[in-house]
C-alpha cells in the first residue's frame, strides 16, 4: 500500500470521527445521515481532482473504502431475511381477521403493479422527448463486451417459461431461501412465513393454549431481530459517507458525460414519477411534503448503496414509526416491493432501452400499439426482479426478448449503469412505501396521527 492511499484512508476516518462527535452531542438521525451524504460526495470530489478513477490510489483506497460502506450493506442484506420472516409471522399473531390477508395482498401488489405501468409510461415519455437512441451511442470494447455478456444470458431467460417462473415463488426449501440463494427467495420466503400465520390461526380456534405459547416465542425472536436492526442502524451515516466517497471517486465522468443525455433523460423520468408518488399521497389526503421529510434518510441510504433489499430494515421501520402503517402492512409492503413492480429498476429503466432499440429493428416507438404492447410487457416481467444489483438488467432482457429486440444494444450503457442504479433503487424504495400507504389508508389502519407527527419515532433515533 502506498502512501497516498493511507493518507486517503486517514482522511476518510477523520470525516467518520466527526460523524461520531455528532451522534455524542445527539445531533438528530437525519442531520447525521446527509452530513455523512455531504462529505462522502466533497471528499469523492476531491479525490477526482487529484487521481485518475482508475489509478492504483483510488483502487486501494476504494477497497478500504468498501470495508466499511460494503461492509455496513452486507450488515443489512444479514438481517433481511431473519426479519422478513418473524415481521409476517408477527403480523398475522396480531391479525384479527384471517380475510385481511387477502386484502393486504392483493392491494399491495395492485399498487406496484399499477405504479410500475405509470413509470413505463413516463419512461416512454422521457425517451420519446430526448429522442434516444441506441444507433446514436458509440460502442467500446467494454460495451462489446457487456453486450456480448448480455446475450450469453438471453438463453437463459427465454428458456424460462411463464409456469416456471411462477413456480420459482414457492420456496421448495424454504431453508435455502433463508439464505436468499435465489432472485425470488424474498417472496418465497413471506410465502413460507404466510403458511406459518395461516396455520397459527387456524390453531388458534381450535388449541389457543398453544397459540398463545407459539405467540409469545414469536413475539421473543421479534425482539430479539428488532433490537439487532436498531443496532446495525445506528452505523448508517458511516455507511452513507463510505459508499458515497467510493462511488465518486470511482465514476468515469468523461464516460458519463458522453451518455449525458440519457443520464439526463433518466433522472427526468425517476423525479416525474417520484411526483407521481407524492401526488397518490395528495389524493388521499396526505401531505407529500411530510413523507418526503420522513423518508429522505431512507431514499439517501437507498440511493447510495444501491440496493433495495438491504434498505429493506430501513423500510419497514420508516413505515411502522415514521408514516403510520400498520405493521402487517408494512411488512408486506418491504417484502414484495423487493421483488415485484419496482419503478425504477423494473418500470422506467426497460421501457427507456426498448424504445431507444426499436427503431433498430424497423419498430415505430411512437406507434400506439407499440407502446401500449411495452407497458404492458413491462407489467408482468416486473415479478420476480431481484433487489439487488443486477435487477434492472434482468427485467430488461425479458423485455427486449419478449419484443424480439436485440438485447446486446442494450451493453451500450454500461459505463453510467452504476450512476443511474442509484437513482432507480432510491424510487424502487419510495413505490414500496407508498404501496403500504396507500393499503393501510384504504383498509382505515392508517395512524394519520404518527404519518403527520414531527416526532421522530423510528428506531434508529431511538438506538441513538
Amino acid at each position: 500500500m502506498n502512501f497516498l492511499s493511507i493518507l486517503n484512508i486517514i482522511i476518510l476516518l477523520a470525516l467518520l470521527s466527526i460523524l461520531y462527535f455528532m451522534q455524542k452531542k445527539h445531533v438528530s438521525f437525519s442531520k447525521r445521515v446527509f452530513t455523512g451524504l455531504g462529505l462522502g460526495i466533497l471528499f469523492g470530489v476531491i479525490l477526482q481532482l487529484f487521481y485518475e478513477p482508475t489509478s492504483e490510489v483510488i483502487t486501494i483506497s476504494n477497497d478500504w473504502f468498501g470495508l466499511i460502506g460494503n461492509g455496513y450493506v452486507k450488515l443489512l442484506q444479514m438481517i433481511v431475511m431473519p426479519l422478513v420472516f418473524i415481521s409476517i409471522i408477527s403480523a398475522f399473531t396480531r391479525l384479527k381477521k384471517s380475510n385481511n390477508l387477502g386484502k393486504i395482498s392483493g392491494l399491495v401488489i395492485g399498487t406496484l403493479l399499477i405504479t410500475t405501468a405509470i413509470a413505463a409510461g413516463i419512461g416512454i415519455a422521457s425517451s420519446i422527448g430526448f429522442d434516444l437512441k441506441a444507433i446514436d451511442i458509440n460502442s467500446g470494447d467494454a460495451e462489446a463486451l457487456r453486450g456480448q455478456q448480455l446475450e450469453e444470458s438471453l438463453g437463459q431467460v427465454q428458456s424460462t417459461t411463464i409456469p416456471q417462473k411462477v413456480l420459482g415463488f414457492l420456496p421448495a426449501n424454504p431453508f435455502l431461501d433463508l439464505t436468499g440463494a435465489r432472485p425470488t427467495s424474498t417472496i418465497a420466503v413471506v410465502i413460507f412465513a404466510a403458511f406459518i400465520g395461516v396455520a397459527l390461526l387456524g390453531i388458534r380456534r381450535k388449541n389457543p393454549e398453544q397459540a398463545a405459547f407459539f405467540q409469545k416465542m414469536v413475539e421473543a425472536v421479534y425482539t430479539v431481530i428488532m433490537r439487532i436492526v436498531t443496532l446495525v442502524l445506528r452505523l448508517t451515516p458511516y455507511g452513507i459517507l463510505a459508499l458515497m466517497a467510493k462511488t465518486v471517486a470511482g465514476s468515469n465522468l468523461d464516460a458519463i458525460l458522453k451518455l449525458g443525455k440519457f443520464v439526463m433523460a433518466s433522472y427526468i423520468a425517476l423525479i416525474a414519477m417520484f411526483i407521481v408518488h407524492l401526488i397518490i399521497l395528495a389524493v388521499l389526503g396526505l401531505s407529500p411534503k411530510k413523507y418526503v421529510k420522513k423518508v429522505l434518510p431512507v431514499l439517501t441510504f437507498a440511493f447510495t448503496s444501491r440496493t433495495s433489499a438491504g434498505t429493506m430494515p430501513l423500510n419497514i421501520d420508516a413505515q411502522k414509526s415514521k408514516l403510520g402503517v400498520s405493521e402487517s402492512v408494512a411488512n408486506f409492503a418491504a417484502s414484495f416491493g423487493v421483488s415485484i413492480g419496482q419503478n425504477g429498476c423494473a418500470g422506467i429503466y426497460p421501457a427507456m432501452v426498448a424504445v431507444m432499440i426499436a427503431p433498430t429493428a424497423g419498430i415505430d416507438p411512437l406507434s400506439p400499439s407499440f407502446i401500449a404492447t411495452l407497458i404492458i410487457v413491462v407489467m408482468i416481467s416486473s415479478f420476480g426482479v431481484a433487489g439487488v444489483g443486477g435487477g434492472a438488467t434482468f427485467a430488461t432482457l425479458i423485455v427486449l426478448s419478449t419484443l424480439n429486440l436485440p438485447v446486446a444494444l442494450a451493453g451500450l450503457l454500461i459505463s453510467v449503469e452504476p450512476l443511474i442504479d442509484m437513482g432507480r433503487t432510491a424510487l424502487n424504495v419510495s413505490g414500496s412505501m407508498v404501496s403500504g400507504v396507500v393499503t393501510s389508508k384504504i383498509l382505515g389502519e392508517l395512524d394519520t396521527d404518527t404519518y403527520n407527527s414531527d416526532e421522530d419515532l423510528s428506531s434508529e433515533n431511538k438506538a441513538s
